[in-house]
């Protein structure tokens, strides 16, 4: 993975982000290495890596460029829902095309107003009679516009709060619209945008789960997901260290390295051991994944999100410092880890968000 992401991916980095542009190139190259099959299990045309497997691939990829990493995560957290709560006939039909990276997918929750407030969600999502019209907009869809399919959370019982909440599996090319894509600070090589859908018709077979069960399939779904998101915010933050450390053992300053400076050698080492301390409670969060360790899972996938996505901002940050005025500059590639690393403390649940989940857990 190392010398795949440093060959294909590396070089390509700071043009996507320039670019601001899925890049398809390093999608394709994704592709023939087989990554999007990793998470799929083998009876539907995966690898059925493990989840620290799964991890080690993402931390890699956004070692070298957060959006390529992204874009590998974000259809597995579409099908999340597929694989756990869907019927065979979804995983049949959706899950292969995925694996053969012929397809992929976008995870909708988010509202204009209902972000970290799920329950306030607006999207409808009325019977008609063996279908359901969806009608609503989405917020911050990464993928918007390249998804081939969008697993979509509405209201099919608006009075239930959010015990009347469904989740559908929606095919782009059913009437699904997408608005306005976002000019992002970070990870600019994945779209994010607005998904629009209006009288949207779906049929009950992409009812996923049973209705009224979409706000425990989105909370699931989450929890299943966020320690690769930690996966990534480690990875980020060892990109910085190494470019950092690399950088530090070239730069001359009154006569010698900087790298000979104690000051900036404990710097180093404070971030090298945030990071690890970050990557190994990744690892943990996710082999409890496989464990299918749900009532733990919940806190430690959070406490491992969260603590990974702090540690990344905060080593990022200390690597442009480490590079001086050069780190500040679009010519090193720190200011872009820095900028990938800010969203991670954000999607998937705020930061703040993970801290009460962590302490509910606590006090339960």
């Amino acid at each position: 993975m190392r010398t795949f992401s440093e060959q294909k991916i590396a070089p390509r980095a700071a043009k996507v982000d320039v670019d601001g542009e899925f890049c398809w190139d390093n999608f394709w190259d994704c592709v023939k290495m087989e990554l999007p099959a990793l998470w799929v299990p083998e009876d539907y045309g995966g690898a059925g890596a493990d989840h620290v497997f799964q991890a080690i691939m993402i931390e890699e990829l956004a070692r070298v460029c957060a959006s390529t990493s992204l874009a590998m995560l974000i259809s597995k957290l579409g099908m999340i829902p597929i694989l756990n709560w869907g019927s065979n006939y979804l995983k049949e039909k959706y899950l292969p095309p995925i694996a053969r990276g012929e397809a992929q997918a976008s995870y909708c929750l988010s509202e204009p107003d209902a972000g970290s407030d799920v329950a306030s969600m607006k999207t409808r999502a009325v019977k008609d009679g063996d279908d359901f019209l969806i009608t609503g907009t989405k917020y911050w869809i990464t993928n918007a516009g390249i998804s081939n399919t969008y697993t979509v959370f509405a209201k099919t019982d608006p009075d239930a709060g959010h015990r009347g909440i469904s989740a559908f599996l929606v095919e782009a090319d059913w009437g699904v619209k997408v608005g306005k894509l976002e000019k992002k600070l970070g990870v600019r090589g994945s779209p994010t945008g607005e998904v629009i859908f209006d009288n949207v018709r779906v049929p009950k077979e992409n009812l996923i789960g049973e209705q009224g069960q979409g706000f425990y399939i989105a909370m699931g779904t989450l929890d299943r997901s966020r320690p690769t998101i930690g996966a990534q915010a480690v990875g980020i933050a060892q990109g910085a260290i190494d470019y950092a450390a690399n950088y530090m053992k070239s730069r001359t300053q009154f006569g010698k390295p900087i790298s000979e400076f104690q000051g900036l050698q404990f710097m180093l080492a404070d971030m090298a051991t945030k990071t690890e301390a970050a990557r190994l409670l990744v690892y943990k969060a996710c082999s409890m994944v496989d464990d299918d360790s749900e009532g733990e899972l919940s806190k430690i996938g959070a406490m491992a999100k969260m603590y990974a996505s702090d540690v990344a901002m905060s080593v990022t940050t200390d690597a442009v410092q480490l590079l001086g005025g050069y780190g500040y500059t679009q010519d090193f590639p720190v200011e872009r880890f820095m900028r990938d690393a800010k969203i991670t403390q954000i999607y998937e649940g705020t930061n703040q968000i993970q801290r009460m989940v962590v302490a509910r857990r606590l006090l339960s």
